[in-house]
């Protein structure tokens, strides 16, 4: 597998499956792991650093689920391929922009990323379909019992692991579920839901991850905090949060097609009509059409399509794999036209 396998194939996070899948888009779970007697990444040396690639390549290429994962050397890549990897969800902006001495590992369903020296020596992350953190989980703990067997990771009896950031010292882990909560967003509740849950020590982020806004009604809710929790608390506590805002969400639609079904049909038809006809469409407007498209989809307004090719669109039309796609830059006013065409393309049912 190499980085230009990726355009040609849907993300295994991307499938439409799993519990709940109408309304959660993924689940998510991330690990922060740094190397003993290693200068953090943000304080390391060039020399360090480099020893860091080296010792984790090493570790990943006897770790079971990482045999078949690709390595990639940021350095090596231009940044529209850098690009590429972080609308994919596979790695952040961070990564991307400052590139020397870092690295990304990815298996090939995509389910896997690890990001070398980003904040920390390793970030290591599980992503799955729908709500389903248990198996996420399953998955990462799996990956991180076998790296501990080859790596000797900083860690406190008192604090637990070490990382860069002291709210991630502890377990390390953050948890996050990616939602799509059009229906609160449209009868106005949304605000309410995330005031409280900010106040239970969660934060929301948008399509992209940490520093971005919510976007064509998708959330990223994650928890804040991990000193001092085992890592079964953090779950617990996700989980519990994340099923009432799964139960608002799906009280606020049921209100929306008993009181304002027509006011919904037309916005849903509209917005289909829209992204089946257009032949020059921005990557905002895409995202809100997309949005309301998958909300009839998923109330069964919209028949014969498949929720995953919808989730498709939301990555296949951003401005880096719509590069890839044509293998050279594009103007804006080029990957406005080359956007339209992609999605009527795939709308054709």
């Amino acid at each position: 597998m190499n980085l230009n396998d990726l355009i040609n194939q849907v993300s295994s996070w991307l499938k439409g499956t799993g519990p709940h899948s109408d309304i959660v888009i993924s689940s998510r779970i991330r690990l922060a792991r740094n190397l003993d007697k290693t200068p953090f990444p943000h304080w390391a040396k060039k020399n360090d650093a480099e020893q860091v690639l080296v010792t984790t390549k090493a570790a990943f290429e006897r770790t079971a689920e990482l045999k078949s994962a690709v390595f990639l050397r940021l350095e090596e890549l231009d940044n529209i391929d850098k690009q590429f990897l972080v609308e994919r969800h596979l790695m952040s902006n961070e990564h991307a922009v400052r590139s020397n001495q870092k690295a990304l590992c990815v298996t090939p369903r995509e389910d896997v990323a690890i990001m070398v020296n980003e904040e920390d020596h390793l970030r290591i992350q599980v992503m799955e379909s729908g709500f389903d953190l248990d198996k996420t989980w399953d998955v990462i703990n799996s990956i991180d019992d076998q790296l501990s067997g080859f790596l000797s990771y900083a860690f406190s009896r008192e604090w637990g692991y070490l990382t860069a950031c002291p709210t991630n010292t502890g377990t390390g882990m953050r948890g996050s579920v990616m939602l799509h909560l059009p229906a609160l967003v449209m009868s106005r509740q949304i605000n309410k839901v995330l005031e409280a849950i900010a106040k239970l020590s969660f934060t929301t982020r948008g399509l992209y991850g940490e520093g971005t806004q919510a976007s064509g009604n998708f959330f990223q809710i994650s928890n804040q905090v991990s000193l001092g929790l085992r890592e079964e608390e953090i779950l617990g506590n996700i989980k519990g949060v994340i099923g009432q805002i799964i139960e608002q969400e799906q009280k606020a639609r049921e209100v929306l097609l008993a009181e304002h079904r027509e006011m919904l049909e037309d916005r849903i038809w509209r917005s289909y009509g829209t992204l089946k006809n257009a032949h020059i469409i921005s990557s905002g407007e895409t995202v809100e059409l997309l949005s309301m498209l998958r909300l009839g989809n998923d109330l069964g307004l919209v028949e014969n399509m498949e929720r995953g090719l919808i989730n498709e669109l939301f990555i296949l039309t951003q401005p880096a794999h719509l590069q890839k796609l044509e293998n050279k830059k594009l103007s804006a006013n080029e990957r406005d036209i080359k956007r339209a065409q992609i999605i009527r393309e795939r709308l054709k049912v």
